[in-house]
């Protein structure tokens, strides 16, 4: 059975999260309060932060956004993406995040990467103590692979621990999570919630009509969605919008979510009418038949066993 997040008064993880990696960055106090406002109005519970987001102004606006109605939010954040996975470096980053959040205990507490360096019994060994002092409740990984998740879930288990929930990349256009991550994550009950439902911007239509934005701005995010397969899809993504009347990010987030496996992407904005298609995603009935026309604008992966057969 998957494993559901619930707030510390019950209240279940939303089908989407709202990632707050631009408060403090591209969106600035007002804009990330007016944001947080409209995920609350339309029902998100799961808010995804990270210690080294904005340099902590992301954890410290959140922190003050969530007090009201703390018990109902499922807050997440994540340690160790710099310094290693050590049990010095996860502590002083899981207190500096409770202090910024202004929380007794983090919901879920991610590694932000895979540590090659670092024993994960040393890594798993201080979530343990982290739980048993009540700091964290969850214990979730982000950006690891499917071995090293599952890799992870045999270590966490000697210490009496779970992986609950993992952060991979997916999205119409970076669909490797569907060869093995996606079905491991199911196989096992993990939750997924997976970030960059958008490509960067790319599936929202904007660069087809010359718009600027990371992928015009960074060279990270140009590399990775700069194949020409990619930007055939986005048009063809826009071209499907248009003729229904939505947006393309509407579309493109409602994909994600409607995985066989049941995902819960991650949303993200720098105000909220850049926001507000992802959010209508919330309320959109995807029907079985605009989902695999959706699906067949970008290759599918070959399955696993395609890719060894390939190399033997």
């Amino acid at each position: 059975m998957k494993h559901t997040l619930t707030s510390p008064d019950g209240t279940p993880a939303s089908r989407l999260a709202f990632g707050t990696m631009q408060f403090g960055g591209r969106a600035d106090a007002t804009q990330s309060r007016q944001m947080f406002d409209a995920c609350i109005a339309a029902g998100i519970t799961h808010f995804d932060t990270a210690h080294v987001y904005t340099d902590g102004a992301s954890e410290t606006l959140l922190g003050s956004f969530i007090q009201e109605q703390r018990d109902r939010l499922i807050i997440a954040t994540k340690a160790a993406y710099t310094g290693g996975a050590s049990r010095d470096n996860i502590l002083a980053s899981a207190e500096t995040s409770r202090q910024r959040l202004q929380l007794d205990t983090l919901d879920v507490l991610y590694l932000h990467r895979f540590d090659p360096d670092t024993d994960l019994s040393e890594s798993f060994a201080t979530f343990a103590d982290l739980k048993a002092r009540g700091h964290i409740r969850h214990i979730g990984l982000s950006n690891f692979a499917a071995w090293q998740v599952v890799k992870a879930a045999h270590i966490a288990a000697g210490f009496d621990l779970g992986i609950e929930v993992i952060q991979p990349m997916y999205n119409l256009v970076k669909r490797q999570a569907e060869v093995e991550i996606l079905p491991m994550a199911d196989d096992l009950g993990i939750l997924v919630a997976p970030y960059s439902p958008l490509g960067g911007g790319l599936l929202t239509g904007k660069y087809t009509a010359g718009g600027a934005g990371r992928l015009t701005e960074d060279d990270r995010y140009a590399a990775r969605y700069g194949q020409d397969v990619m930007h055939k899809a986005a048009q063809g993504l826009k071209a499907m919008a248009t003729a229904r009347d939505l947006h393309p990010a509407t579309l493109a987030v409602a994909w994600a979510a409607h995985h066989p496996t049941g995902p819960s992407p991650i949303i993200s904005a720098r105000d909220v009418e850049q926001l507000q298609p992802s959010l209508d995603a919330l309320t959109f009935d995807m029907p079985a038949g605009l989902y695999a026309e959706i699906s067949a604008l970008s290759p599918t992966p070959p399955p696993a066993t395609d890719r060894l057969e390939e190399q033997s």
